[in-house]
This record gives structure tokens, C-alpha cells and sequence, in this order.
């Protein structure tokens, strides 16, 4: 597969995909944002026609189109997310932008105000102003996704004029790290099979409640084109992101300094856990390496709450600061112990999390 460079106005595309990152401020939220506390949808209806009908008629309305004027020139997606305005979409949309407009699903044009972007992400946010409440998207957690959940994607592709597109499919893989042609890898990525077009970047992926679980913004590609799949920045990354750079222009990411990897099914079983992130490596003169963290090691709890995957272990740790110290519990050639971590501030390049 061969390594592309993405487009502004259309899906960041790249060829080499390999795996592992990320949550939530509570600062600075004169909005209001719709969050989702419990499923709403029994599993076996959450594919269901009719269900797909009700998500897309509920959401829909908070999906944007963005057209940008600039170096680069095109057309992305967005996601009201506070009813007072502000929309989260892709880095890479707005990238170079020397104006940014905003068409809401009524119709109605918008001038946006770009209040920052983090590259590590692909995470931007716009503002907009007018007659608020905004028609605003659920937003979910993508912590207790599953592979092969059903999935929802809702953009704006293309640039058509007529309202988003919708698509259905599943979450076919979690944690996936996908390299990019001019930037860092992205992390903690979710995979899906739902159609996403050039366009539809800073889209919505809903899960069968109809709540936001993450931000699309990529495809994979080859010499044969597009390979069907898709991935989305899990919302809680996306949503800690715009917090940060709502509060102050600027995303911190917090790091523990390893690489790692979800422990298998059977390792689980004898093991006698549910899950677990297995660290890989250990980088030289990091928190984890400073704390004694090493390779081997399966961390299976955060301040003695569970964490069953490497995803699910990044996102634990997005809930930190860092300078705050954590207790990590780990299992080390089969006995628990508990590791006391400092985490650090993560560096731009070269680490998982």
C-alpha cells in the first residue's frame, strides 16, 4: 500500500496502518453539550433500518459542511458539539485557511473563527456565531466500543449541497495507528467499514445509541483506490482536544512513556483478567521507565479503575494532567503489583503514549 498525502476539504489519506492512544476537561463550558449516560438501544436493534432512519433524522441537523478559502482550498465536515456555537472537526480541514464559512443542515452560512488546532490529533475547533442553542450531536465515549458494533457515519461529502450523507457499518478493528504522509502517526484510531468520502472528514461515527464515539478522519488507500476502510479519532480524545483548545489556544497531552499493544484473549484467560495493555518497550528516561515500569509488564487498572486495552488505558490516563501521580496496577510474570507513575508532558513525535 502506498503512503498518500491527505487534501484539504477531503479525507486525510495514507497506505501503512499498524496499532495503539486518549479524555475529558470540564473547564470552560459556558455551552451546553449533549452527552449520552446509558444505551438507549438494545444491541440486536441497534443495525436495525428504522434505528439508522432515527439517528441520522436526530443528528443530521448538528453536521456542518466547511468550505475553506486558502493555499489549499476545499471542503470537510464538522460536528456542533455546544449549542453555543463551537464545532469540532479536523486539523487538516482547516489547515492554511485564510477564511473559513460554515452551512448548517437548515441552510443557513455562517462565518467560522478557527480557535486552534492540534496536528498530534488532527483535531481542530471552529466557532460560529448567530442565533444560538445550535442544534447539537450526543456525544458518547468510545472507551466501551466493541469490534463489530454497528456504526453510523454522517458527513458532508464531497461538498454537495442537499444535507450530509449517512452510511452504515461496523467497528472492525480499535487502537489502530495509522501513519500520515506530512505528520505524526494518529492513535487509538477507530476502525470502520461505513463508507467515508473525500469530504466527509470531521464527520460524526455514531454507535446504534445514535451518540458520537469519534470524528472521522481517515481512509485507507492503495494503487486499487479506496480499501473500504475508515478510521475515526475517538471522541474522547476529540472532545479533550477542543477543551484544551477552547481554554487555552493550545492542546497539553499527557504521557507515560511506553509502547504498547492489548493483551490477547487467551494470555487474558489464564491470566485470570478481562484485558489488560501489555507494555512492549519502555522509553529510555520516561515516566514509566523513571516509575520501573517494564517490558512485559500488563497494565490492567488506573487508580483502580479497569482498563482492558491499550486504547482504554490511553484514554484513562487523557482524564490526567501532567505533574499528577497515578497508581497503575500491573500484572509482572503473573503476580499484581501496583506502580506509582508521574506523568509527563508527551513529547511531538516518535511515541505511542
Amino acid at each position: 500500500m502506498a503512503l498518500l498525502s491527505g487534501l484539504v476539504g477531503s479525507v486525510l489519506t495514507f497506505g501503512l496502518i499498524a496499532a495503539t492512544g486518549a479524555l475529558d476537561r470540564s473547564e470552560n463550558r459556558s455551552g451546553t453539550v449533549r452527552e449520552l449516560v446509558t444505551p438507549v438501544v438494545p444491541a440486536g436493534e441497534a443495525g436495525s433500518t428504522e434505528r439508522v432512519v432515527q439517528i441520522a433524522e436526530e443528528t443530521s441537523p448538528a453536521i456542518a459542511r466547511i468550505e475553506v478559502s486558502g493555499d489549499r482550498g476545499g471542503s470537510g465536515s464538522g460536528v456542533v458539539f455546544r449549542d453555543d456555537g463551537y464545532l469540532l472537526t479536523n486539523a487538516h480541514v482547516v489547515d492554511g485557511a485564510r477564511s473559513i464559512d460554515v452551512v448548517l443542515a437548515d441552510g443557513s452560512q455562517h462565518e467560522g473563527e478557527l480557535i486552534g488546532s492540534d496536528a498530534l490529533t488532527d483535531v481542530a475547533v471552529v466557532k460560529i456565531d448567530g442565533d444560538a442553542p445550535f442544534p447539537v450531536a450526543t456525544l458518547g465515549s468510545a472507551s466501551g466500543v466493541r469490534v463489530g458494533q454497528a456504526t453510523v457515519a454522517i458527513g458532508s461529502p464531497l461538498g454537495l449541497i442537499g444535507g450530509s450523507s449517512v452510511t452504515t457499518g461496523v467497528v472492525s478493528a480499535l487502537g489502530r495507528r495509522v501513519p500520515t504522509a506530512d505528520g505524526p502517526p494518529l492513535l487509538d484510531m477507530i476502525q470502520t467499514d461505513a463508507a467515508i468520502a473525500p469530504g466527509s472528514s470531521g464527520g460524526a461515527l455514531l454507535d446504534g445509541a445514535g451518540a458520537v464515539i469519534g470524528i472521522t478522519t481517515a481512509i485507507a488507500v492503495s494503487e486499487a483506490g479506496a480499501e473500504g476502510l475508515g478510521f475515526a479519532t475517538p471522541i474522547d480524545i476529540a472532545r479533550s482536544v477542543a477543551d484544551d483548545l477552547i481554554t487555552s489556544g493550545r492542546a497539553v497531552h499527557v504521557w507515560l512513556g511506553i509502547e504498547g499493544r492489548d493483551l490477547d484473549v487467551a494470555s487474558a484467560q489464564e491470566a485470570g483478567v478481562p484485558g489488560g495493555a501489555v507494555v512492549v518497550d519502555v522509553v529510555d528516561d520516561g515516566p514509566a521507565a523513571s516509575a520501573g515500569l517494564r517490558a512485559a509488564d500488563v497494565i490492567v487498572a488506573v487508580a483502580e479503575r479497569e482498563v482492558r486495552s491499550m486504547s482504554a488505558l490511553v484514554i484513562a490516563l487523557r482524564e490526567r494532567r501532567p505533574g499528577d501521580r497515578v497508581d497503575l496496577a500491573v500484572l509482572r510474570a503473573g503476580k499484581r503489583e501496583t506502580v506509582n507513575v508521574e506523568l509527563g508532558i508527551r513529547p511531538l513525535e516518535g511515541v505511542d503514549s
